[in-house]
């Protein structure tokens, strides 16, 4: 069993700067596909970036250029920069993690979810 830990989120101005980090148990974690995704009320869950063990990236056209995966398996922590943040980013941020290689852009493929932690822009 994989247990995931956001943290980070926060109530910031558009334009400003948040880093989210996710926190996972197992000494298997460097396995694993790890993936933000993100839900604004009343909408889907929507992907937003993922990172394969071998770091390979993928990002929502919506984010491009402005979010950055990245994963530090020594300490078992996938993170997310958040830069040049819109109102539109608005949304309640999940850390997932899923064991093999398809699928990686949508949710129903992922194995593991963490809690969830509220990014809130301000125009």
């Amino acid at each position: 069993q994989v247990q995931l830990m956001e943290s980070g989120g926060g109530l910031v101005q558009a334009g400003s700067s948040l880093r989210l980090s996710c926190a996972a148990s197992g000494r298997t974690f460097s396995r694993f596909v790890m993936g933000w995704f993100r839900q604004a009320p009343g909408k889907e869950r929507e992907f937003v970036a993922a990172i394969t063990s071998g770091e390979s990236t993928f990002y929502a056209d919506s984010v491009k250029g402005r979010f950055s995966i990245s994963r530090d398996n020594a300490k078992n922590t996938v993170y997310l920069q958040m830069n040049s943040l819109k109102p539109e980013d608005t949304a309640v941020y999940y850390c997932a993690a899923k064991s093999r290689l398809l699928g990686i852009l949508h949710p129903n493929e992922y194995d593991y979810w963490g809690q969830g932690t509220q990014v809130t822009v301000s125009s």
